[in-house]
């Protein structure tokens, strides 16, 4: 069995990485030679490869073109080979690679709007989260309120460029004629699902903020009481309806109740 394993590995390496194939493996094939079967292997590798990025950044193929995608595909998966047999995980270093991909230097939004797609990738393939219960809430008592801990389901997302509309602009449907100003402002972007569909929204720099320090663990009222002291229009009332409106929500602690 370890002489198998070796034997597997080595062939591995010679389709990911290019390596000599091991002498143990038989190459007399009647039909083609060894050489010819190592291609094949290695272009149906690369293209589920490729497919699987494909499937998880859409946008991010349709802003540089099918040829260019595949370019820079190719170049992504000689880096970064596959760790999982589960190609849903795959793809995860796209948006850091990107940044530093010579030929995308231009699209300074590229890699922003990758990370946003691979938050909505894992949104859509992530297990169902518990649904917020209101009921369970309303049976905590007012003076608790302010120790409460929040728990989401929701990825936040935080740019310079506008990438929430960049994607919604991109989407199935999405109305061919739109107008798109990279220098509107930053963007604070978020992620959730619900009844199965990923949602992207956008948050105004107050309700990140507090989305923010929620996120990290901090209690209701301190959190509410930073937010309201850097930003005063704040609405908490608003937030939390927003939040549950996007099934953002999923439970609470008290975090001071004994």
């Amino acid at each position: 069995m370890p002489a198998l394993s070796k034997e597997l590995s080595g062939f591995a390496r010679t389709i990911v990485h290019g390596e000599e194939l091991s002498p143990q493996i038989n190459t007399a094939y009647q039909n083609y030679s060894a050489a010819i079967a190592i291609d094949i292997y290695r272009n149906n590798y690369r293209g589920n490869l490729h497919d699987a990025l494909a499937g998880a950044y859409p946008v991010t193929e349709q802003l540089v073109g099918k040829e260019f995608f595949r370019h820079m595909t190719r170049q992504f998966i000689g880096q970064h080979p596959p760790h999982s047999g589960n190609l849903h995980h795959y793809g995860a270093e796209m948006a850091e690679f990107i940044a530093a991909f010579e030929p995308a230097q231009g699209l300074a939004y590229l890699p922003d709007v990758a990370a946003l797609e691979w938050a909505c990738h894992c949104a859509y393939f992530a297990d169902d989260a518990a649904t917020f219960d209101l009921g369970k809430l309303a049976q905590i008592p007012p003076e608790h309120y302010p120790d409460l801990i929040l728990h989401t389901a929701c990825t936040l997302l935080h740019s310079s460029y506008p990438i929430a509309v960049i994607w919604h602009a991109h989407q199935p449907g999405a109305s061919c004629e739109f107008h798109i100003d990279l220098d509107s402002g930053p963007c604070n972007a978020l992620v959730s699902r619900k009844d199965d569909v990923v949602q992207v929204s956008e948050l105004t720099q107050a309700d990140a903020a507090w989305l923010q320090m929620m996120q990290s663990g901090t209690a209701l009222g301190i959190a509410t009481a930073a937010t309201q002291e850097r930003y005063p229009e704040f609405d908490l009332q608003a937030a939390l309806l927003n939040l549950v409106a996007h099934d953002a929500l999923t439970g609470f602690s008290v975090g001071a109740m004994p």
